[in-house]
């Protein structure tokens, strides 16, 4: 078993798994490609990339795709994830996705960015999305 992640530094498979999934990804429209890869709460890492589509807004993000992976693999708990895009500069989650990300992850959760420049970014969900609106604005007193 690997040792337990921390937020400064990725769990040492997951920038490795979001290089190698973000060459699957379909950008034929952007050449944008993004993956991701996610360390669950269950110890194992799901993965996915940005699929495009001709009609825009039907597509899928990278970070979207590995939650999906990891609500069908049976694990609702992020405990780390990290986003990594072709080409330098910084990429960090779209609005949607980091609402996303605030479904399965605590506010401490650290996402790492990465271009392939390598010059890796640590933030934390709360800071990307600050004053969020969660399940516990759902809850009701009964």
């Amino acid at each position: 078993m690997q040792n337990a992640p921390n937020n400064n530094t990725p769990h040492e498979d997951l920038l490795q798994a979001a290089q190698a999934v973000r060459e699957n990804a379909y950008a034929p429209y952007s050449n944008f490609q993004v993956g991701a890869a996610i360390l669950a709460a269950d110890g194992q890492i799901y993965v996915g990339c940005n699929v495009e589509n001709a009609a825009y807004p039907a597509g899928q993000c990278a970070e979207s795709s590995a939650i999906s992976a990891m609500v069908a693999g049976g694990s609702l708990e992020i405990r780390q994830i990290c986003i990594v895009k072709k080409g330098g500069g910084r990429v960090a989650p779209c609005g949607g996705c980091r609402q996303k990300l605030n479904e399965f992850a605590a506010a401490d959760v650290p996402i790492f960015v990465q271009g392939e420049d390598g010059d890796l970014q640590s933030y934390t969900l709360g800071e990307l999305l600050p004053v969020a609106f969660g399940k516990e604005n759902l809850e009701t007193d009964k």
